[in-house]
């Protein structure tokens, strides 16, 4: 026994601290739960807020940002949470108990019309939001917190990482295609009835989801796991840059796939006046797994910045592709394949990253805040992003004339295509600036691990 944890010391990334095939399902579970209720959020509210529950596109814009930057508050509070957390379940994975029908429940609240007026409509809607918000952040910190103490080897995040984004994307595919429809189908017709039925079936599979990785998740690490203070969890950000690179290249990308996703049913039904085809363009988004199924191939032949800067470009190139396709659905359809497989890579990239920045922190200062630091680098970033990506294209369509349920103006239209087609693609484009500056720091991170190993 002893032999063999010196052979570990001396090499962490021995094939025994490979993560059980049922475990990985497991963690890919958190994600599917998670974005079966989070990507009807990030895909409709808008579009429920205005065409739904009768919000004007700007007061909706503006609520988004507001709501989305005070609830993005509570990331590094929970994340301090999840720091000072010491149970018999472990430090992250008894949040997938503690928080999942809260979750549940306050997203249904999100899709509700109740029969109200003025501000007090207005104030409903912030306050169902913004609790919706806070419970997802509760639950969403713990499953990337979770995964540096799942296994201490790099490989071996890439992979579960991996698997949790393919879990993701299923949620992701699920939930963007079946929304509609099963609104249509549960309330006869009517979206004020059908939207918060289609949302309840989606939670309770989500909570038997959370529930499932609770029972068969399992945590190592918790000999490196002690109650980290405040200031000692804000210690670990200082000097962290390759952590910093990521907070900053991962906003932008929830900003521009905010942006895309949220702008999608504007474009189909008032530019293309095929809203029908919604549901089956947003399923088609499911090839995202093909991508992000790839990236641990991917990241041995091009490592893990290039990779991600690679999903930033695809996904830059598909924006493009789909403004030459004129009215050729067979052209959209291919730009659109291009741009989820691009946004599938780079949307998983930073969370197994994220992994190799609380080592880099704990190297660097002794810290290790694995909670605080991917709290911002997470639920953060997708809370701040959507909340700008939610905001910049109503501010658009507003300056260009959009009114809800009427027929558009040319410029409305021109307002519209700009929101969906160039918006995204620009951000997308911004977002590899900064990871053209992650290569040194993953060059060393064998280095760093076998350095930890020897500190225990």
């Amino acid at each position: 026994m002893e032999e063999r944890q010196l052979k570990k010391e001396r090499n962490p990334h021995l094939l025994d601290d490979r993560v059980p095939f049922h475990r990985r399902i497991s963690y890919a579970l958190t994600d599917t739960g998670g974005n079966l209720l989070y990507c009807i959020i990030s895909s409709y509210l808008l579009y429920f807020y205005t065409d739904v529950f009768g919000l004007s596109v700007g007061v909706a814009g503006t609520l988004l940002l507001i709501a989305r930057l005070v609830d993005a508050v509570d990331a590094p509070i929970w994340g301090m949470i999840i720091d000072r957390t010491k149970s018999k379940y472990g430090q992250s994975r008894p949040y997938f108990l503690w928080m999942s029908i809260p979750f549940a429940v306050f997203t249904i609240l999100t899709f509700v019309t109740p029969n109200l007026d003025g501000n007090t409509k207005i104030a409903y809607a912030a306050t169902t939001y913004i609790l919706a918000g806070i419970c997802y952040t509760g639950i969403a910190t713990p499953i990337t917190s979770i995964l540096p103490n799942l296994s201490s080897s790099p490989n071996e995040r890439v992979v579960l990482n991996s698997f949790r984004m393919v879990g993701g994307n299923v949620g992701n595919f699920l939930a963007v295609t079946f929304t509609l429809p099963l609104a249509a189908l549960l309330g006869n017709g009517n979206d004020q009835k059908g939207f918060p039925l289609a949302v309840a079936v989606f939670a309770v599979v989500a909570v038997v989801m959370f529930l499932l990785a609770f029972v068969n998740l399992r945590e190592i690490n918790t000999e490196r796991i002690k109650p980290v203070s405040i200031r000692h969890s804000v210690k670990a950000v200082k000097g962290n840059w390759p952590w910093i690179i990521l907070i900053i290249a991962n906003l932008i990308f929830w900003v521009g796939l905010t942006i895309r996703t949220s702008t999608i049913v504007y474009y189909f039904e008032y530019n293309l006046e095929k809203k029908e085809l919604v549901p089956f363009i947003n399923g088609i988004s499911i090839i995202q797994v093909l991508g992000m199924a790839a990236i641990p191939f991917i990241v041995k032949v091009m490592n893990k910045y290039s990779t991600m800067i690679l999903g930033f470009v695809l996904a830059a190139c598909g924006q493009i592709i789909m403004y030459f396709a004129d009215a050729s659905l067979s052209i959209l359809i291919t730009g659109w394949i291009i741009g989820c497989i691009g946004s599938g890579i780079a949307c998983s990239m930073p969370f197994a990253m994220l992994s190799d920045s609380v080592d880099y922190g704990e190297w660097k200062t002794g810290v290790r805040a694995s909670g605080f630091l991917t709290a911002i680098g997470s639920a953060f970033c997708i809370k701040a992003g959507a909340g700008l990506g939610g905001f910049l294209p109503t501010q658009v369509m507003s300056w260009f004339g959009y009114v809800a349920n009427t027929t558009q103006t040319s410029s409305s239209l021109l307002g519209i295509q700009l929101s969906f087609i160039w918006l995204p693609a620009i951000v997308f484009i911004l977002g590899i600036i900064p990871m053209l500056f992650y290569a040194k720091y993953e060059k060393n991170e064998r280095n760093i691990q076998i350095d930890l190993a020897k500190r225990i």
